[in-house]
């Protein structure tokens, strides 16, 4: 069996941000059942030279409509990272989700050998699609949904494994 890079992006990433949707909803009924300013939880950090959980959502958004945009050859939307509320950051994730589904099989299949090319502060950063996706993209999206999980949950909002995975 053969999986196709349009299978292997676009539902994956919409399922994992999706799936971190449903984690910030827990937090912020987590902060206003417990009266917990809810910037306290998004400003929390794992460790103080980590981003916070704001920057965390904004990157993990960033990375999959960035995939969806490179591999389907659609311009990425520009978000501004200005969000400061579960409401905002929630929103951010629709549209998101929104965008990534507009990338067609027809766009992001055959894309396995498409030469990516990202700016980074250590210069570019070139991959071929399958690299980029099964190497970069992916590994960021779940390390960055991971890590808002991670700071929910030791901050006290009762998330579980199925949260972070979704139904199956």
């Amino acid at each position: 069996m053969t999986v196709s890079m349009y299978t292997a992006s676009v539902p994956v990433l919409e399922r994992a941000l999706s799936n971190l949707r449903v984690i910030l909803e827990k937090g912020a009924a987590h902060a206003a059942a417990k009266k917990i300013e809810p910037s306290v939880l998004l400003n929390a950090r794992l460790f103080p030279d980590m981003f916070p959980l704001s920057r965390q959502v904004q990157i993990a958004a960033d990375m999959a409509k960035g995939c969806a945009g490179r591999l389907a050859g659609l311009e990425i939307p520009k978000f501004e990272d200005t969000e400061s509320t579960f409401p905002e950051l929630i929103a951010r994730l629709d549209k998101t989700i929104a965008f990534v589904k507009t990338a067609t099989p027809e766009q992001v299949n055959g894309t396995e050998e498409k030469t990516v090319t990202l700016p980074s502060r250590n210069g570019t950063m070139e991959f071929k699609g399958l690299s980029y996706l099964f190497n970069f993209v992916l590994p960021n999206v779940h390390f960055h949904a991971t890590t808002t999980y991670d700071i929910l949950r030791h901050n006290g909002v009762e998330l579980g494994k199925s949260d972070y995975i979704g139904a199956l």
